[in-house]
């Protein structure tokens, strides 16, 4: 397992922004975020900018195009696919210009994880690409070396060290054999835990460490994920539940030095703006639980927005960003008063 060393109180974003600009997504995220900027994705740009177009743009030998279903396999890359590679390229010639004025220590970048890849995609057949064994294992070493040729990359055009973040917002669906098929009355069979975590755990030794694993669904699979050796976990607070089992994956992920990007900031505009103490509060609650002292949530905690700000207004997004950055800063120095919270 390769944790991360991050400066304490650093904080960073999901991945999503609203808007279609990425010179402007880029400037706001690396003056919003300096110490853990990212790679921003815009999918109000519309079919290739959403997550799983996106992900398909990074998959080598393998293509796809887009059907009245969603993406489907193809032998050769359909128009969709061409444009998210396109877009992709866009972006990173934004990322470039702008940090080479900034020249951050680290850069995230972000794709859709194996398993929420194949939820995603479908077969030939029209089945997902989940439901065959064979071929979510290829689609699977595909992403894995399309993602390290692409952290490479940014690597090398921003001198930044890289840390890649893989999407599972599908992972307890697949694991529950929730996911419907094609005819809709019937859903794929569930995909047992240890192929599901060694499947993970395939990509990401293939990945520059530290490799985050962000999963936004209710109960996320922590000690999955923990076991597939992420570096990093990002989990919405507000999600995570607090019944024994998680709270027990949480303390041991981080007696292991795990940090978690912990979204504690809303995605959408909660109306009157909130204080850093309520935002701060299920983060000073949790480590309460778990028996760690509150003065180790700088080293142990990345404030993040609950989950990608795509839906929020310009406004709101860039007000969440900056709530972060003061959170992790309030965590490297937290107010008298947070010691009664």
């Amino acid at each position: 397992m390769n944790t991360p060393h991050w400066s304490p109180g650093t904080a960073t974003g999901i991945g999503s922004l609203p808007g279609t600009d990425p010179l402007e997504a880029v400037r706001t995220v690396a003056g919003e975020l300096p110490e853990l900027p990212y790679l921003p994705e815009l999918p109000a740009r519309g079919v290739g900018a959403d997550l799983i177009g996106r992900s398909a743009a990074l998959l080598v030998d393998l293509a796809t195009e887009l059907v009245p279903s969603g993406y489907r396999v193809t032998a050769r890359p359909g128009r969709e696919h061409r444009r998210g590679v396109d877009l992709l390229r866009t972006d990173l010639d934004a990322l470039e210009e702008v940090l080479d004025a900034t020249s951050p220590a680290w850069v995230k970048v972000q794709a859709a994880g194996p398993w929420t890849l194949a939820a995603g995609i479908e077969l030939r057949n029209g089945h997902r690409v989940l439901a065959d064994r064979g071929a979510r294992r290829e689609f699977a070493a595909s992403l894995a070396e399309g993602l390290s040729r692409h952290a490479a990359e940014v690597a090398a055009r921003t001198g930044a060290k890289v840390t890649v973040q893989l999407d599972e917002p599908s992972l307890p669906a697949v694991l529950a054999g929730s996911l419907p098929t094609p005819s809709g009355f019937g859903t794929v069979a569930a995909v047992p835990e240890q192929e599901a975590q060694q499947v993970l755990r395939d990509v990401i030794e293939a990945l520059p460490g530290p490799v985050i694993v962000h999963c936004c669904a209710p109960k996320p699979p922590i000690a999955l994920l923990r076991g597939a050796g992420a570096g990093a976990l990002a989990l919405d607070a507000s999600l995570m539940g607090t019944h024994t089992a998680a709270l027990d994956a949480v303390g041991e992920a981080w007696d292991e030095g795990v940090p978690l990007l912990l979204g504690l900031v809303p995605t959408l505009s909660p109306g009157p703006e909130p204080s850093l103490r309520e935002l701060a509060r299920p983060a000073l609650l949790l480590a309460d639980r778990v028996g760690f002292t509150r003065s180790r949530l700088a080293e142990l905690v990345v404030p993040t927005p609950a989950c990608g700000l795509a839906g929020a207004s310009p406004e709101w997004a860039r007000k969440a960003m900056t709530l972060s950055r003061d959170l992790g800063r309030a965590f490297v120095e937290p107010p008298e008063s947070w010691a009664r919270s």
